[in-house]
């Protein structure tokens, strides 16, 4: 596994790595910010596990594969909190060094829920929309 850790439960995946193992179904990552917040915007993949509903939720997550928790960034214990439950139980889990604001500010894959129809809809990078409207 390319990734770093650290004694407070990070894990530093090199961002292509991350993406490749979610994509094949080697790691399973959680956003354990409030609903509203992932509705709003999320880490492509991620599944929404609130820190309040994680213990209702144990039995969703294969034991076969890591969890990785994140939350808002380096200073939001709400992804520590899960990965001690994790622990606890039994999980092999870590904590995502970045948050979604960092995430996203790099310009990786996010989503975000249509309100309407609450689909899972993927967020153009920011760098594709610039050389749209300039090649127009």
């Amino acid at each position: 596994m390319h990734c770093e850790q650290n004694d407070h439960a990070f894990v530093r995946f090199d961002r292509h790595h991350l993406r490749q193992r979610l994509r094949s179904g080697e790691v399973t990552l959680i956003d354990v910010r409030p609903e509203l917040e992932y509705r709003a915007g999320h880490i492509a993949g991620a599944v929404s596990v609130p820190l309040e509903k994680l213990k209702a939720r144990f039995a969703e997550f294969p034991r076969s594969r890591p969890v990785i928790a994140y939350c808002r960034g380096p200073y939001c214990v709400l992804a520590v909190d899960a990965v001690e439950q994790l622990r606890k139980r039994g999980f092999k889990s870590f904590r995502l060094a970045v948050g979604y604001p960092d995430w996203a500010a790099a310009g990786l894959p996010v989503e975000i829920e249509d309100e309407t129809s609450r689909e899972k809809v993927p967020r153009q990078r920011q760098a594709d929309k610039t050389k749209r409207r300039g090649a127009a």
